[in-house]
């Protein structure tokens, strides 16, 4: 690892003695080592705690607290962190595997090494838990395993198989027959959830909306209570794609468990809010997914960033570089300005939920087109969520601890004694400037530093 030659001499310094102690554990186990002099930021939403250490035995923290009070045990190795902050590793609570390469999208991307590639960025980029959302296929049960068991590669890994979708409906995705349901009717929608039940997925599943009039058919409330009902009875929660406040009714109504996108087209209502609330559910943004459709041609200072460009497959570059893509993109002003009202009301009626307590997670659909992006998007979604009215640290609240609890996961999440060692390492303070999560300078994964500045 190298710190940019721009930066002053003393910050050189700091970071030459970093990158010497960190290259030290560089995919070894970190039996105990102390991460010193580090700003925490718990993933609790509370106020970060400046000069603490962070002591990591076995891939787990076994201590945090202040410099002075934290006892290291005798051989430990200490990393002088110093103006450097430690925050969780972040959790997608909504994103795509093996959809998407380059600028293509299809079954055909559905292979290991894609997979795998995917997984690896997710990890560069500190989002070290991944939630694939659907669309899977068989290779997925095999993958989660080893990510489980720590031999695969990347990010950790969490999924919902293959998921129920509406025949000429949603989603309008080019898959394999293996990677999703289309039932037609409710014994159809049964069969499907207990083949899925018996391949034990985190979740199920279901595409309920017509992608905002831009299909002929939705879900009917029949098949989709039918699901709910049957992945109930088999102890599975159901994640549900919406658009509409009125669907999203429907579907708290029905016990869905999760509301996988944002409402955007109306404000949410009380009536909305109390009944996500009384019923427990939970609700993810997904902010970045209508901002993806059109900011990339309008070219905003940050798309020249080397975080941003870091992210980008060769042809993915060249396409966002195109002065004629551009011009398409932008040129139904319809379009753009149902995207640009989606993002609005989305980040108002994120705003609202979390005000007013309830269960909020975190996700992107990062993956599902070329133009969500694995890893960075979920950096956007922090800034895009700042941008709607949380605060820095209510929103790497819901990327860290509250995305941990939507997936049932007590072991991560949050920096406490006796979590996973999954940190991520920033320059700056984020818990002040959320754009500063984007200055990593180190990934940590049980008790492992598995990667690197994304910016060499």
């Amino acid at each position: 690892m190298t710190i940019p030659a721009k930066r002053t001499s003393r910050r050189c310094l700091a970071g030459a003695l970093l990158v010497a102690g960190l290259a030290a554990s560089f995919g070894a186990a970190a039996d105990s080592v102390a991460l010193r002099h580090v700003r925490v930021i718990d993933g609790t939403g509370s106020a970060s705690r400046e000069n603490s250490t962070i002591l990591i035995e076995n891939e787990r923290i076994a201590a945090v607290g202040p410099d002075a009070q934290v006892t290291l045990p005798e051989g430990a190795r200490e990393l002088d962190l110093s103006g450097r902050s430690v925050l969780p590793g972040l959790i997608s609570n909504h994103s795509h595997l093996g959809m998407t390469d380059g600028t293509g999208a299809g079954a055909q991307n559905y292979n290991r090494g894609n997979i795998e590639r995917q997984l690896r960025q997710f990890q560069r980029y500190g989002v070290t838990t991944v939630t694939s959302l659907g669309l899977n296929g068989p290779l997925f049960q095999r993958l989660r395993a080893e990510a489980h068991s720590g031999i695969g590669v990347g990010a950790d890994l969490f999924g919902a198989d293959r998921g129920i979708g509406v025949p000429e409906g949603a989603p309008p995705m080019n898959v394999a027959p293996e990677q999703l349901y289309r039932p037609a009717t409710e014994e159809e929608a049964r069969a499907a959830v207990r083949e899925m039940a018996a391949r034990k997925p985190d979740l199920i599943k279901i595409w309920v909306d017509d992608f905002n009039h831009t299909l002929s058919y939705k879900m009917k409330p029949e098949i989709y209570t039918a699901v709910i009902d049957e992945s109930h009875a088999h102890g599975l929660r159901v994640a549900a794609h919406v658009y509409y406040l009125d669907d999203a009714k429907k579907l708290i109504a029905a016990g869905a468990d999760i509301l996988a996108h944002g409402v955007r087209d109306l404000p949410v209502d009380n009536e909305l809010i109390e009944a996500i609330k009384a019923t427990g559910a939970w609700y993810i943004s997904t902010l970045d997914l209508d901002e993806a459709f059109y900011v990339f041609a309008t070219q905003p200072e940050w798309t020249q960033t080397p975080f941003f460009r870091q992210a980008l497959q060769p042809a993915l570059a060249a396409q966002l570089d195109d002065p004629a893509w551009r011009r398409h993109t932008l040129a139904d002003p319809k379009k753009l300005a149902i995207w640009e009202q989606g993002v609005k009301t989305n980040q108002a009626n994120l705003k609202r939920l979390v005000e007013a307590g309830a269960k909020v997670g975190f996700g992107t659909d990062s993956g599902a087109t070329p133009l969500r992006i694995p890893g960075f998007a979920e950096h956007r979604e922090l800034q895009l969520a700042v941008d709607a009215g949380l605060t820095p640290l209510q929103a790497i609240a819901l990327a860290t601890g509250n995305a941990a609890a939507l997936l049932g996961l007590d072991d991560r999440g949050v920096i406490a004694p006796g979590k996973r060692a999954d940190l991520l390492v920033v320059a700056g303070d984020p818990s002040q400037t959320i754009a500063d999560s984007q200055k990593i300078e180190a990934v940590w994964q049980q008790g492992r530093e598995v990667s690197g500045p994304v910016v060499p």
